[in-house]
């Protein structure tokens, strides 16, 4: 399986993309503002949009590419989502007021988007995938997915604060590769706390329960653009400590960028 990073920024600016990632060439997770760096023909094979959340950097870019490449397509686009942010879409997204309602365009019994309801725990077969999605803690209804194609996993947390959840079923995984969100420094970590976010402080907390043998790699995505540096430099300093004294020792911690291209 093919992963390709097309945004994780935490917001935008220059050469900095809102969180979107594409697996193959058919199924998109969360679709941020990085999913305008791919052309018209991209974007016509992908089938599959699945959702975190409902926050505006992870579905802004979800409107304006139905837009583009639906009447293009043989099929509806599914889009696959908690309850939740399926609500949330169709009560301030496509509701005919801030962007069409493609999912009754051209008709209800042929539109160009469907939704799909997902819950947490419960795996989707699509594309030869299976894309399961996984407990998150947000200020809205939230979720992370693991995702195989035959093999490990690929794991993304989604916007979230501690979650014990998440780590009991990481251990029941075969992982690849672990994306977890980190989106304010330690001197914001009370506005990290307050919005349900990770900051580096909270983030030594949440790896503290990952078995550090198994060695799987961890990327760090959603920092603010303005923090980027202070964030990582956070991190590298817990991580360093956490080779002295009882600890269990560092992780492979990486920092996620736009255009990284990975096969797991």
């Amino acid at each position: 399986m093919k992963l390709r990073v097309l945004g994780c920024s935490g917001a935008i600016a220059k050469d900095c993309r809102t969180t979107s990632f594409l697996l193959d060439a058919d199924v998109l997770v969360d679709a941020g503002t990085g999913v305008g760096d791919l052309s018209l023909d991209e974007m016509r094979l992908i089938d599959h949009v699945f959702l975190t959340h409902s926050h505006l950097d992870h579905i802004a870019a979800l409107p304006l590419m139905v837009d583009a490449i639906a009447s293009q397509r043989r099929t509806p686009i599914t889009v696959h989502a908690l309850p939740g942010t399926i609500a949330a879409l169709q009560a301030h997204v496509f509701n005919n007021v801030i962007w069409p309602d493609f999912s009754r365009i051209p008709s209800e019994a042929a539109p160009f988007v469907r939704f799909h309801e997902v819950e947490v725990g419960i795996p989707v077969q699509v594309c030869g995938k299976t894309i399961e999605p996984l407990p998150a803690v947000h200020t809205v209804p939230a979720c992370g997915y693991a995702v195989s194609a035959g093999g490990p996993h690929w794991v993304f947390t989604g916007d979230t604060e501690r979650n014990p959840a998440f780590w009991l079923r990481l251990e029941q995984l075969d992982v690849a590769m672990l994306v977890i969100e980190t989106a304010f420094s330690n001197r914001e970590q009370e506005l990290a706390r307050r919005s349900l976010h990770l900051s580096p402080v909270a983030l030594a907390e949440e790896l503290a329960h990952m078995d550090h043998t198994r060695n799987v790699p961890v990327y760090i995505t959603h920092t603010k653009p303005s923090e980027t540096v202070l964030i990582m430099a956070e991190i590298d300093r817990f991580d360093r400590n956490a080779t002295q004294g009882n600890q269990p020792g560092a992780h492979d911690i990486r920092w996620l960028e736009a255009g990284q291209e990975f096969e797991i």
